[in-house]
């Protein structure tokens, strides 16, 4: 689907805002402030099933690397104060699935937000194709082109905020072989992988370039350039 580029906004001076006035503001529009601060994130889908086989699907922002050796991602889970789907599948199973979302399927991925009952898979209700896994009980998205499937290897509550950081550990990699460089770089813009930002904004990239490994002393050069 194609989307309008935003029209250009005139850069006024920055604003101003402490802690003080941050806790005042209207509810959702500091939620809606308070996301966007980060920037660009990655958008992915997170499958998992419960003890009966049943499918879930939720979209977060919070997947991040953690470490190459061992192969670990982390990311955020709201507070399990209500019902968390997610959450409550890959502590009974200890596997969970990460799909990266790409300009096909985002506003699909989208709607796994929404609060659907226990009981009702996300696949079958936005439509997303739910696909096995060998060594994995948690589904993989078959319209996701880069996703991989995790062993879940530590799970911690914040208690700053009750929020709760999982960790898992890289057990299988799926992704088209034309991707992947030379020296295993994957180019995700050739995959159609969007950025997210705020809690409901969807971005396309473009590259500016790969840069040398930094040294002291040296400038770093491109290595993308033919």
């Amino acid at each position: 689907m194609k989307t309008s580029k935003p029209e250009p906004i005139e850069l006024g001076p920055l604003r101003q805002l402490r802690s003080g006035q941050l806790e005042q503001l209207e509810q959702r529009y500091r939620v809606n402030l308070i996301n966007s601060l980060s920037g660009f994130k990655s958008a992915n889908l997170i499958g998992t099933a419960d003890a009966g086989g049943h499918t879930n699907l939720a979209i977060v922002s919070s997947v991040v690397h953690l470490g190459a050796n061992p192969p670990l991602v982390a990311f955020i889970n709201r507070p399990d104060s209500v019902e968390r789907h997610t959450l409550d599948n890959l502590t009974d199973s200890g596997w969970f699935t990460v799909n990266q979302v790409n300009d096909d399927i985002w506003e699909r991925a989208h709607q796994t937000s929404a609060r659907y009952p226990r009981g009702i898979s996300e696949f079958q209700e936005v439509q997303l194709t739910p696909i096995p896994s060998e060594i994995c009980p948690a589904p993989y998205v078959a319209e996701s082109r880069l996703r991989f499937a995790c062993e879940v290897v530590e799970r911690t509550r914040l208690e700053i905020n009750s929020t709760v950081m999982v960790i898992g550990r890289i057990a299988e990699l799926q992704v088209c072989d034309a991707a992947i460089a030379e020296d295993g770089y994957i180019d995700i813009e050739a995959l159609g992988t969007l950025a997210v930002s705020g809690l409901d904004s969807y971005h396309r990239t473009e590259r500016l370039g790969r840069l040398s490994y930094a040294k002291p002393g040296l400038a770093p050069r491109r290595i993308d350039k033919p």
